[in-house]
């Protein structure tokens, strides 16, 4: 399964987030600051971290910047959630290497799920989710495709069938042979 790590400060967000992408098949580790952050990187070597922005001791930009100039930790895929909706911000965590810089108040758990799979490449191109693989499985081939039967049941050619007559129908009379005596009467 692929690892996540979620650095957040805010104790509530941080288990949501843990509860959310656990029930997606991600396995989760945690840290509380950036400075923590980097020691559980290091050690766990996550697939991807979800981290903020605005946290003690060392911040999300900061932890961005030494994860990707430390040679262990240079490709793991990192998304930044931020309350910081301006442009400058944005650029900055783009620079610095964030794979997605999302700002907290512009979207909700399935639209940070909906980019962790898109950032893991585990979404399809059509958009359906590809179940989790193990961070370490082979990739899996593709299996041979099934050939459609083939029948060989030959077509029966359409058989007129004869139209039996009608019983007690008087054959019809010739259209100026007809008088009122056989005509409907009109309503």
């Amino acid at each position: 399964m692929s690892k996540i790590m979620l650095v957040e400060d805010d104790n509530s967000l941080r288990e949501i987030y843990s509860i959310r992408l656990t029930a997606e098949g991600y396995t989760i580790v945690s840290a509380g600051d950036g400075e923590e952050a980097l020691a559980v990187a290091v050690r766990e070597r996550p697939d991807l971290v979800i981290s903020d922005v605005m946290m003690p001791k060392i911040s999300g930009f900061d932890m961005l910047d030494i994860l990707r100039s430390t040679p262990e930790t240079k490709d793991i895929k990192v998304i930044m959630m931020t309350a910081l909706s301006s442009e400058d911000q944005r650029e900055r965590g783009e620079n610095l290497g964030a794979d997605r810089y999302l700002v907290k108040s512009q979207v909700g758990i399935e639209d940070v799920v909906n980019v962790v799979h898109e950032v893991l490449g585990d979404r399809a191109a059509d958009g359906t989710i590809s179940p989790v693989a193990p961070a370490n499985a082979p990739e899996p081939s593709a299996p041979a495709p099934i050939p459609e039967p083939v029948l060989n049941i030959p077509r029966a050619e359409p058989v007129a069938q004869p139209v039996p007559p009608a019983a007690n129908v008087t054959p019809a009379q010739p259209l100026g042979s007809l008088d009122q005596t056989t005509m409907p009467p009109q309503v």
